[in-house]
């Protein structure tokens, strides 16, 4: 994995990623500069609060500290006889101390975890798309956080790293563009520590029908027309992100892939009525 300084030193690698990465990638390049923006006008703010929840899971001993209502709870527990606490131990953030960030784009989740963590935490915010993952650098350096997280090109199919690497991984809205969902969940749990969590915020269905439809209106309708004006995107990025919505797994359906690539312990949390899933799983 290349830091960001480092990329700027060699010659660009060859292209090896699937169809679908390389046309990903080309969009998300070309709205990189607007992203931050568009996320909060297409999100009505509300990602920022999806963010620090997810994050809320990183610490804390499993089974996992729960910091939603009870509305926001998801079906799946832990087996019975074990407490789903609301009281985080004493000493729950030393006990994460090295944090993957994968599909980082602007680093908000990388933030988010080393502010929640503290000083002793260290954060890898990995991303394979260069000006999104520097524009999250430049944040980091504006936070004064740069000895706390450290930016890197990576591809979340192919992370280059060695096993049992990390005490947690995160990943913020970036599994649904991964070219094989599969292979990034492996390398995923490939790269977690024994008893290491993964924390993935994502996209999902919403749970009530008259929700799902508005929804649906919002997605295909709304979304793509507000985030093409404001970027002046060309590249068709806000008509793939709603299909690429629809097309990924439910919250159940990903709850199964994370089990059967090999996840020991898996949960979801619904949030804003399940347009948005934190799923929590552990090796």
């Amino acid at each position: 994995m290349l830091t960001v300084e480092e990329q700027t030193q060699v010659a660009p690698a060859a292209e090896t990623g699937s169809e679908k990465e390389q046309a990903v990638q080309r969009m998300f390049s070309s709205i990189a500069r607007y992203y931050d923006l568009n996320n909060s006008l297409l999100s009505l703010g509300l990602h920022h609060s999806w963010k620090r929840k997810a994050i809320e899971f990183l610490v804390g001993d499993p089974p996992h500290p729960n910091p939603l209502p009870p509305g926001e709870r998801g079906r799946l527990r832990p087996p019975p006889g074990e407490r789903e606490s609301v009281i985080l131990p004493p000493r729950a953030r030393e006990s994460v101390k090295l944090v993957l960030d994968v599909g980082a784009g602007t680093a908000d989740l990388a933030l988010l975890a080393a502010r929640r963590l503290g000083k002793k935490a260290r954060i890898v915010a990995a991303d394979l798309n260069g000006p999104m993952l520097a524009i999250g650098l430049g944040k980091v350096r504006r936070a004064g956080l740069q000895n706390h997280i450290v930016c890197v090109q990576a591809n979340a199919e192919r992370l280059c790293a060695p096993d049992a690497s990390f005490d947690a991984v995160t990943t913020g809205f970036c599994m649904r563009n991964v070219a094989d969902l599969s292979q990034a969940l492996q390398e995923i749990r490939r790269v977690l520590k024994p008893g290491g969590r993964l924390i993935c915020l994502e996209f999902s269905r919403p749970v009530a029908g008259w929700l799902s439809r508005l929804y649906d209106w919002y997605s295909f309708t709304l979304l793509p027309w507000i985030g093409t004006k404001v970027s002046g995107d060309r590249t068709g990025v806000y008509q793939y992100l709603p299909a690429s919505i629809r097309s990924f797994p439910d919250q159940e359906g990903l709850a199964r892939l994370l089990h059967e690539v090999g996840f020991a312990q898996v949960e979801y949390h619904n949030l804003s009525g399940g347009i948005v899933a934190i799923h929590v799983a552990v090796k």
